[in-house]
């Protein structure tokens, strides 16, 4: 593989929509990470696809249709829910802060990758006029948006996910399926996400030319980090209005679950210009950092390539990737997002991690005291926002974005806490 030329164009600048980040010429580089590593064969598939991408800054058209589908067929804006049984049990009673819960799991198909599955399916049918698509899934919740976006559009959907997360995550293989996909179960490596994009990447390769792939997250060679980012960033835009109608003033700190780390950049992206907003991703810490079971890419400090983009990477002492553990199949990536990298590069974002003790712990107390079920991926976000609450201010509002619900999880759950009927 080689890489694209580079231009080193910053991430941050927004054109007048507040939603494509990018200008003809930019090869997709933040800082020192990114870029496009890929073999010569899909070059000509992701010029076609930047250039498409580029042109959407003007297109009215486009944005209206995808505004009306996200309004009345995906049910945004999503609410912003001021989560008072937390406070109480997390804070220190007159003294706790706000916390604020942007609600994406009551979004179509239960979490926040709708927003990107629906863009970039509509981007595949009325611009690159390509009529099959395919994806991967780790958690199921990409797979499923992808899936609804192609029985909505009329597009063939295939979706490729490791054989471990299919058994983890059966409800959502069935939904899938249901949904008219064609779920293909990748038994081979970790049989895990890593090697469900490597499976999606051999397929585009040989149906370049009429297929597109609907990455799910901020990975991957330019221009996807930043395609999904602007997709996923009405996150973001809906919880800065929500939070400055409801307080009058912008929130204190933002939190949310980083795996490859799209809900994340959404809603951290509207954010990153405003100095006194602060930011935290959550890592999968897993078994521990010490064990090396984890999925905490930025816990071990190592750079390197993966699957189309330089960036933070779980890899050992001979360079080759490291399999990832993590109790939320969503999480186990053994790479970052390269904007992630850069963020955190220049310590505009902290980056911790929450154990799946804590995030299990999390999930069973976000469930008993707000009645929501989150899913084990956002359980993470709110095992590290319980942590900022114990010695938050009183004047201090945070935002965990609750980036999905957690039906698909609730039977691995019972099993681990031993509960299965």
């Amino acid at each position: 593989m080689t890489e694209r030329s580079a231009n080193g164009q910053n991430a941050h600048g927004q054109n007048a929509h507040g939603r494509v980040g990018t200008h003809p010429g930019d090869t997709g580089h933040f800082g020192a990470f990114g870029g496009s590593f890929i073999p010569e064969t899909l070059s000509a598939a992701l010029d076609e696809l930047r250039a498409c991408y580029e042109s959407l800054e003007g297109d009215e058209e486009f944005w209206c249709e995808l505004d009306d589908l996200l309004a009345n067929f995906v049910g945004r804006p999503t609410p912003l829910y001021r989560a008072i049984g937390l406070e109480r049990s997390w804070g220190a009673g007159v003294g706790s802060p706000k916390i604020y819960l942007k609600r994406e799991d009551l979004a179509h198909t239960g979490a926040h990758k709708i927003n990107n599955s629906l863009g970039q399916a509509l981007l595949a049918a009325r611009k690159l006029g390509k009529k099959r698509i395919i994806a991967e899934t780790g958690a199921g919740q990409h797979g499923v948006a992808t899936a609804t976006a192609c029985a909505l559009l009329g597009l063939d959907c295939v979706v490729y996910m490791g054989l471990e997360d299919t058994h983890r995550q059966a409800l959502n293989v069935f939904r899938m399926r249901l949904l008219g996909a064609e779920v293909v179960a990748v038994d081979s490596g970790s049989k895990t996400l890593k090697d469900a994009i490597n499976e999606a990447m051999r397929d585009w390769v040989t149906n370049v030319d009429d297929t597109h792939y609907i990455l799910g997250s901020v990975l991957g060679p330019h221009p996807f980090p930043k395609l999904v980012r602007d997709f996923q960033s009405v996150i973001g835009r809906e919880a800065r209005a929500a939070i400055l109608e409801r307080e009058g003033r912008l929130p204190t700190h933002l939190v949310a679950c980083v795996g490859g780390g799209s809900n994340s950049i959404g809603l951290f992206h509207p954010f990153v210009q405003d100095e006194g907003v602060a930011m935290i991703g959550v890592e999968a810490g897993g078994e521990g950092i010490a064990s090396g079971r984890h999925a905490a890419r930025f816990a071990e400090d190592r750079v390197g390539v993966l699957h189309g983009t330089r960036t933070y990477v779980l890899e050992d002492e001979h360079g080759q990737i490291r399999e990832t553990h993590s109790v939320s199949a969503g999480l186990d990536y053994p790479a970052v997002g390269p904007e992630h990298a850069m963020l955190h590069d220049m310590g505009r974002v902290e980056y911790h991690s929450a154990t799946d003790a804590e995030a299990l712990e999390a999930f069973q107390e976000c469930s008993r005291l707000t009645g929501i079920i989150p899913a084990l991926e956002t359980a993470h976000a709110l095992a590290e926002a319980k942590k900022l609450a114990a010695c938050a201010h009183s004047d201090d509002l945070i935002i965990v974005n609750l980036s999905g619900r957690g039906d698909k999880d609730v039977q691995s759950v019972s099993r681990i806490l031993g509960e299965a009927p």
